[in-house]
């Protein structure tokens, strides 16, 4: 038998040694311990232990218990990521909008002013939770815009780990709160797969959305892989709510397992549209950006210069052509686009405010030294989407329509509240993104991809409020991860072998402020904006414009712009004409990258790409022409949803009621914002299509249905083929013609990016205000709902 002192011996040489992966939590300034195990293969493999002959359990002794915990010294991981912010916008580098926590992380932290995204959410995400270009993810674009395409599929490759996976199988606890968009959107049903969710993707909790966007007043949330109610609170905000949740999260993680490293990846939905901020972050904007949008430009470069994140002889670029002058502007003109921008500076602190209380949690739970927080201000520049005047309903714009100030002066007052939608104008975009020329979704140009990242590590970080100017991507995430952390990029997973990751660690930066530079390369691309950044230098070519419709030139005419930006901060002085070898090699590179990363071919296409027959991706209908729904089914995304956009169709709802004042939805899809609706009022059977939340066409049964079971049947009749078009719309209640109207003109590629289908209620938003949101279900009885496309 072996004697106590002898167990006590081992127990302590396995402590020290980290065998099977039992180590303790050092100070700050112990060395770290010699990690035994292999994990460069994962999941890591429990060892072999010798058969046990011992015949009595009192007589024998157990061997150790295998766990895997993070390495001795591994740091907790926190990335925020905020949605469609430009480099000019927050106060830590030079903008108007009030952004404490960032100044104060920045402040004991570190500044980096070279740091760049995608230029689109999708695509940015992917690449920083894996390490690998956006194009290896097969995100070439948002996922709503997949095609057939390698580089552009939406769907994951079981080589791409990403980070959260490769720090679970290591021993962390890992959650993610916020904005998701990485998951394919046939995939978005309950029937799943679920691989590309947050829960299969290396998290152990995931609360929050899963598509681009959402109401921050109701949302569209799940918890895990269950589509849930938004939470009746008074004053509901889905950034507090998920900065709660995160705390919650949190808190408990570290009081149940206080050893146990985590990672907590926390993406708003802010301030990407619908700008949506209470009442009181926006008010305290009130009147300062009277000035207009070149007036703020000026202003926020020279706050840049004198904080030192732009260099004292780099230029501002001029306005485009494309981007109307403040001057120009008419009274009502410039009184709407202040309260555009004052809603959005509002959004953005009241974000920020929220990322405050979830870091003085960690600071109150003891963890904020040790933790390695990434606060990424940005997925991409600032977003013109919302068209040069803006709009009140974001979803007019994705749907390639251009809103007018007229429309949206009766909308001011409301501005940024549960009755708006709302996006700013470009001209607010494009001062958010200060310095740099242009906005999101141009990716050939820094106004489009250049975005402030401030890294905080008191542990591990000596230097306090420095900037630093090394060329970095968000492929340099994960590796920078895995260093501190001091884990190795695994090999291979779950038995598939991984594609190396294309980034590199920036923890060399830390204590060298003019080390040189260890990207050298990088590519950009979306929707034909293109360009490489190599050595130094920058090729570029910007092929679109998100706000024009117009019909893109071919590739093949794109005009290439030079720039050497290691001297040239803002891709200011094109050189293109005084040294086109340079430009030719670089455009050369760019095709070298294009090729090994799935670039090509090329797709600049935009809303049409909502349409999966016209995209190539597949459909969740699989051609189908019918679809049968019942009575529970709710939540069901529109890309996992039968397509009844003007095309010829029937919906017959098979249903009972009790009496002659059953009232209720028996289905209706989308919400407030745009979709459309079969429901009953005091026993009488309505229609309604809401087109934007700007037109609306009811059609009404004439009397009410008498207790006992029966057949409506509404018919919509195209009056052309084409996408928005207007047609005839029919009810029949048991085989006999009711009411006919005609619906003018419908929406043409996409209903809502986060309300779906439902049978026997209106969840989130409401379609039509004939009832009331939260309290429409139906009294009757559906029997079966079926969706015919003829």
């Amino acid at each position: 038998m072996v004697s106590r002192r002898a167990c006590s011996f081992a127990l302590l040489l396995l402590l020290g040694a980290g065998i099977f992966g039992l180590v303790y939590s050092p100070a700050a300034d112990d060395p770290p311990q010699p990690d035994k195990l292999d994990r460069t293969v994962l999941p890591i493999p429990e060892p072999k232990l010798a058969p046990i002959t011992t015949l009595d359990a009192r007589n024998a002794k157990a061997p150790p218990r295998f766990e895997v915990k993070a390495p001795q010294g591994a740091p907790n991981v926190v990335i925020v990521l905020i949605d469609d912010i430009g480099f000019g916008h927050s106060s830590a580098f030079g903008g108007p909008i009030h952004m404490p926590t960032l100044e104060r992380l920045a402040a004991n932290g570190l500044k980096y002013n070279r740091f760049h995204t995608t230029a689109l959410c999708s695509p940015t995400r992917v690449a920083l939770l894996t390490g690998r270009n956006h194009h290896v993810n097969n995100a070439g674009a948002i996922m709503e815009l997949a095609t057939a395409f390698p580089g552009n599929t939406g769907v994951r490759p079981e080589s791409v780990t990403p980070l959260a996976e490769i720090l679970r199988q290591n021993g962390y606890a890992t959650a993610a709160f916020g904005k998701y968009h990485e998951s394919p959107p046939w995939e978005v049903s309950v029937s799943g797969p679920f691989d590309r969710w947050p829960t299969r993707s290396g998290f152990d909790k995931f609360y929050g959305f899963i598509g681009g966007e959402t109401n921050q007043w109701v949302p569209g949330l799940y918890d895990g892989i269950v589509r849930i109610e938004t939470p009746h609170t008074p004053g509901y905000h889905f950034t507090t709510d998920m900065t709660d949740q995160a705390i919650k999260w949190v808190s408990a993680q570290q009081t149940l397992t206080p050893d146990k490293r985590f990672y907590l990846y926390f993406a708003t939905g802010a301030t990407h549209a619908p700008h949506h901020a209470p009442q009181q972050w926006i008010e305290k904007y009130k009147g300062q950006f009277a000035g207009g949008w070149d007036t703020l430009r000026e202003e926020t470069f020279a706050r840049q210069k004198k904080l030192g994140v732009v260099p004292a002889g780099a230029k501002l670029t001029p306005r485009p052509k494309e981007i109307p002058a403040w001057d120009g502007m008419s009274a009502d003109q410039k009184r709407l686009f202040q309260r555009q921008m004052e809603t959005f500076a509002g959004f953005a602190e009241h974000t920020d405010h929220e990322v405050g209380r979830l870091v003085a949690q960690l600071e109150a739970i003891g963890e904020l030294d040790n933790t390695l927080f990434f606060y990424i201000v940005g997925d991409n520049g600032a977003s013109a989407e919302g068209g040069p005047e803006g709009t009140y309903n974001e979803m007019l714009a994705l749907n390639g329509i251009v809103g007018k100030a007229d429309q949206m002066m009766a909308h001011i007052d409301e501005w940024g509240g549960p009755t708006t939608f709302p996006h700013f104008a470009i001209g607010w975009a494009w001062a958010g993104n200060t310095p740099f020329q242009w906005t999101k979704q141009i990716a050939s140009h820094f106004g489009g991809t250049r975005n402030g990242m401030v890294l905080h590590w008191p542990n591990g970080i000596k230097a306090k409020g420095e900037v630093r100017s090394q060329f970095h991507h968000v492929i340099d995430v994960a590796p920078t991860v895995l260093e501190a952390a001091r884990l190795p990029e695994p090999k291979a997973v779950n038995g598939i072998e991984q594609r190396p990751m294309d980034g590199v660690s920036m923890l060399y930066t830390i204590a060298d402020a003019k080390a040189k530079d260890r990207r050298s390369t990088q590519y950009f691309e979306m929707f034909g904006n293109r360009g490489i950044y190599h050595d130094g230098w920058v090729a570029c070519t910007r092929h679109s414009i998100p706000w024009l419709m117009a019909q893109n030139p071919p590739l093949t005419a794109d005009v290439w712009e030079l720039y050497n930006v290691d001297q040239d901060f803002s891709q200011a002085d094109n050189l293109a004409a005084q040294q086109p070898e340079k430009l030719k090699e670089l455009q050369a590179v760019f095709m070298r990258e294009a090729v090994r990363n799935s670039v090509l071919p090329i797709d600049d296409r935009r809303a049409e790409r909502f349409n999966a027959a016209i995209a190539g991706r597949p459909d969740l209908m699989g051609g189908r022409t019918s679809l049968a729904v019942y009575q529970g089914m709710t939540g069901m995304m529109e890309n996992a949803f039968i397509n009844v956009k003007g095309v010829h169709h029937t919906i017959t709802a098979e249903i009972e009621v009790k009496d002659a004042s059953a009232s209720g939805v028996i289905i209706a899809q989308a919400g407030y914002f745009g979709g459309w609706t079969l429901y009953m009022k005091l026993g009488r059977v309505h229609h309604e299509y809401n087109w934007f939340a700007i037109e609306r066409t009811n059609i009404a049964a004439p009397a009410p249905l008498a207790a006992g079971k029966h057949t409506i049947v509404y018919e919509f009749i195209p009056d052309e083929a084409k996408p928005g078009t207007g047609g005839k719309s029919t009810i029949t209640i048991d085989g006999k013609k009711a009411v006919e109207g005609h619906i003018p003109k419908t929406q043409p590629f996409a209903f809502s990016g986060d309300e779906g289908a439902d049978v026997g209620e209106d969840g989130e938003t409401n379609v039509s205000p004939d009832y009331k949101q939260g309290d429409n279900k139906f009294t009757g009885r559906i029997t079966k709902v079926t969706i015919d496309v003829k």
